[in-house]
């Protein structure tokens, strides 16, 4: 869910003009949340307190930078928060990390439980990644019908996503 609402605030920007951008980012988020939790799993129980230690960190700082980045853009008519596509470059792979990091340590704690991975890592990835493209979708059409104030309202929703993720680890 954390990439559908990611996916929408994307879509917002009015920068994924293309099929293809959508297919990117919908491919790039099913993939991050098909193989994070693979790559825990193998990682096993050796690095687990110190990736729980900092994970809902790393999410929030990302989540809230680029919210703060597009909320910014949003409230200035004259910038914006991607000078291009967000299905490309640095953007990508941080919105990327960020929605997916969490699926790091659930990888981990399959492996304690010694259940099988690729399945469930299958499904969870083909399900990002049809929610994501019609997230990317959503937000285009509420883009074109509610302009920049999108652009706010979806740097809030980044940042109340991150602000979720470190709470609900602290607490």
């Amino acid at each position: 869910m954390d990439a559908f609402a990611v996916s929408i605030a994307a879509g917002t920007s009015g920068r994924v003009t293309t099929y293809q951008s959508a297919v990117r980012l919908s491919l790039h988020f099913g993939l991050f949340q098909f193989f994070m939790p693979i790559i825990g799993w193998f990682l096993g129980t050796k690095i687990q307190p110190l990736i729980a230690a900092v994970d809902h960190w790393v999410a929030f700082f990302l989540l809230f930078i680029v919210g703060f980045r597009m909320i910014r853009s949003g409230l200035n008519q004259h910038l914006r928060l991607f000078s291009e596509d967000p299905s490309q470059g640095i953007t990508l792979i941080l919105l990327s990390v960020a929605t997916s990091i969490d699926a790091l340590a659930i990888g981990l704690g399959l492996a304690m439980l010694r259940i099988k991975i690729f399945y469930p890592c299958l499904v969870v990835g083909i399900i990002t990644a049809l929610l994501s493209f019609l997230g990317v979708h959503m937000g285009t059409r509420l883009g074109i019908k509610f302009g920049k104030k999108m652009e706010v309202l979806g740097g809030l929703i980044l940042m109340v996503i991150g602000s979720k993720i470190l709470i609900s680890h602290l607490f």
